[in-house]
């Protein structure tokens, strides 16, 4: 049974991965969109939403064929536990990188808009969170998972810079005012990025070492 359970565990490991790279790289794309004013690439990234919800259920449903099989128990039970709700959490980070390129085809049609810089610095530091949290599922590494859970803080506070920029923004030039709210609609989305990230890291330390560190700080 050991063995199964440990084959079975390897493969949900791997479906997680590729569903992992495909939400990276709707992620990457939605940014890149954004950047570039690229109303093709974003509506491929809408088009290609449909894989990753595919993929999720199909992770879902392998791993409560694995509860009901197998009865997993102690680190074996954490890891699938973990799993389905990592699953989600990249899912929804799926559903995140949709509305951004969702809010690219908006702003395209709209007046002329400049991107505050903040945006760069969210998309850039929300990315390597994906990357690393991905990396501490893999290595099982509970370390960088804590790492990943400190550098939320950096996406926060570029989101709060920008929410004063659009309020400003509003106040000066009302006129594009729809496009201001769109591009703080972007900055929302990014940190909720940032938010999934953090919370697959910390699954990893709960499915390493038992701890749950949710609602916890890091002081």
């Amino acid at each position: 049974m050991t063995k199964h359970i440990e084959r079975q565990i390897e493969s949900l490991k791997e479906r997680i991965l590729r569903l992992g790279t495909l939400v990276e790289e709707a992620i990457s794309k939605s940014i890149t969109a954004l950047i570039n004013r690229d109303t093709s690439l974003a509506q491929r990234v809408i088009v290609n939403d449909s894989d990753i919800d595919a993929m999720e259920v199909e992770v879902e449903e392998e791993c409560l064929k694995m509860l009901a099989l197998y009865q997993p128990v102690a680190a074996d039970l954490r890891f699938v536990v973990a799993a389905l709700k990592i699953n989600n959490d990249l899912e929804r980070m799926g559903d995140l990188a949709r509305n951004i390129a969702k809010r690219v085809t908006q702003l395209e049609g709209g007046d002329p808009y400049d991107l505050p810089p903040e945006i760069r610095t969210m998309a850039t530091q929300a990315q390597e969170m994906v990357r690393q949290c991905l990396d501490a599922v893999v290595k099982r590494d509970p370390t960088l998972a804590r790492q990943v859970r400190e550098e939320d803080d950096i996406v926060d506070e570029a989101r709060q810079r920008i929410q004063r920029r659009v309020l400003q923004g509003i106040k000066d030039h009302p006129e594009n005012v729809e496009n201001l709210l769109r591009i703080n609609s972007v900055s929302k989305h990014i940190e909720r990025i940032a938010d999934m990230a953090t919370n697959i890291a910390e699954d990893v330390v709960y499915m390493v070492e038992g701890d749950i560190v949710r609602h916890r700080s890091e002081a």
